[in-house]
């Protein structure tokens, strides 16, 4: 397995991490291989499983050209403010740049023990790494950024928790791994040089278009609002909840990343949480889009000290930007809903049509998921599939108000129907599925539940029998209230 790196961050001073390498394990021994990512990444994907690569999946060797690091960066966490964090158990192994041009990460995470690891071992648990695996693979095929997980591999050793509990390594690909909370760490040290440093680096990462900018760090700022309100608005409308949204786990570029106790919604309600330690309800489905602000406000006060103008003028920047991520955040949520109930561009007043739609659900405790998709069959069935899910007298008056909406369409029913199935997924990664299949692999090592799963969720818009068990919401032995992160 070759890889031909470039290491950019590895060329950045001292402060910005800490030099490690990878503690090897016993036994490592292959789980999953991920043969199109490798293909994105232009690498051979016969090479992939070969035993010379497991033995850099697991850490035990490194490949030519890595610069193995762990990445220092701070972070709030439930709101509070915590001034170091870093890579306590992920590594950096270096960069390489796709075919296409694209820069990638490539991180070893459960790897072993780093500066950063406080009384942590650096070590993962399968269960958490095939999650990661799963969630990330998922969230692409649904289109979704995301980061992913190119290799997963058994260490052959015990990690100890509540319990003891087999150890695997997770191989994740990111465009970056640069957080929200790296910035709030120089911020917090007041070490302006680093903190300057780092911003110019984001910007000949991702937005090299901004070094000829009048007001670099200010446009930094809007760019990552905005690609910030196109995730969210993707999360929220697949009824996606991530769990922890702490600024620590906020990519700069844009992607999902830290796939923890993360979750999607059964039944459509906006206070629903399932992190175990979420007690409040800080980071519930309806909240994220305010949270995401505030992690954006975090950033904003972060570059601060970049803004050489008066402060009214940085103000009005810092206003102006965090405006951007409303706007972003309201047009996407607005567009991607509207493209859910089959309406090509909607309007501003199709706000209330799609409310009231999320509002019948909810009184109704009805599906997300189903009741989108089954609502891609009305134009032909004239609703009976969604009766299924939400009773005919409830549902009636919000049908004849959305028909004749969709009459302005003006499109064959069956162009309608395709075009809301290519936005409604028919199957996601149901909690009580995924469930089963994690504790299939650690519980009795059989991976077969997890290899199955993986295959549906790789085909989301698909509707047939074959997957019908998979689109089925659990059944109320079968529901799953709580995840945990597995750190």
């Amino acid at each position: 397995m070759r890889f031909q790196f470039d290491n950019s961050y590895a060329r950045l001073p001292k402060p910005f991490y800490a030099r490690v390498e990878p503690q090897p394990v016993n036994q490592p021994h292959g789980l999953q291989f991920n043969v199109d990512l490798a293909r994105r990444l232009g690498l051979d994907p016969e090479q992939l499983a070969t035993p010379e690569a497991v033995e850099l999946w697991s850490g035990n060797r490194l490949p030519d050209g890595a610069e193995p690091l762990a990445m220092a960066y701070a972070g709030h966490q439930f709101g509070a403010f915590v001034p170091q964090l870093g890579d306590g158990r992920a590594i950096l192994l270096g960069e390489i740049i796709a075919p296409d041009g694209t820069r990638f990460d490539i991180q070893l995470k459960g790897s072993g023990r780093t500066p950063f690891s406080r009384s942590g071992d650096g070590r993962a648990c399968l269960g958490p790494v095939l999650r990661e695996y799963l969630l990330g693979e998922a969230m692409h095929a649904l289109g979704i950024p995301t980061t992913r997980g190119l290799a997963a591999v058994a260490t052959g050793e015990p990690v100890y928790r509540e319990s003891p509990l087999p150890g695997a390594v997770l191989t994740r690909v990111a465009r970056s791994h640069v957080r929200v909370g790296t910035f709030e760490y120089f911020r917090a040290r007041q070490d302006l040089a680093s903190l300057q440093r780092l911003a110019d680096y984001v910007i000949e990462r991702h937005d090299p278009a901004l070094a000829h900018s009048d007001h670099p760090y200010s446009d930094l700022l809007v760019r990552v609002a905005e690609r910030q309100a196109e995730l969210i608005a993707a999360w929220l409308s697949v009824g996606f909840i991530h769990g922890v949204m702490n600024t620590d786990n906020m990519s700069i570029a844009g992607e999902t990343i830290d796939y923890g106790p993360c979750a999607f919604m059964d039944s459509y309600d906006p206070t629903t949480v399932f992190s175990s330690i979420d007690y409040r309800g800080r980071y519930a489905y309806g909240n994220q889009a305010r949270i995401a602000h505030w992690n954006l406000s975090s950033l904003a006060m972060s570059l601060r000290p970049l803004m050489e103008q008066s402060s009214d003028q940085a103000a009005a920047q810092i206003t102006a930007a965090l405006d951007r991520y409303q706007q972003a955040f309201d047009q996407g949520w607005l567009q991607r809903f509207g493209r859910k109930l089959g309406l090509s561009q909607a309007r501003e007043e199709d706000r209330a049509l799609i409310n009231d739609f999320l509002d019948m659900l909810y009184q109704q405790h009805a599906d997300f998921t189903n009741s989108f998709r089954a609502l891609g069959h009305a134009p032909e069935d004239q609703g009976a599939a969604l009766t299924r899910e939400v009773p005919a007298p409830e549902c009636a008056p919000w049908l004849e108000r959305w028909q004749a909406r969709l009459a302005e369409e003006a499109l064959p029913k069956t162009e309608l129907m395709q075009r809301m199935h290519q936005v409604n997924p028919a199957v996601i990664p149901r909690n009580h599925r995924v469930e089963q299949a994690l504790d299939a692999a650690v519980d009795d090592g059989d991976l077969e539940p997890f290899k199955q799963l993986l295959a549906i969720l790789q085909a989301p818009w698909e509707e047939h029998e074959a997957n019908a068990a998979w689109r089925a919401p659990p059944r109320p032995h079968e529901q799953v209230q709580y995840t945990f992160c597995g750190t």
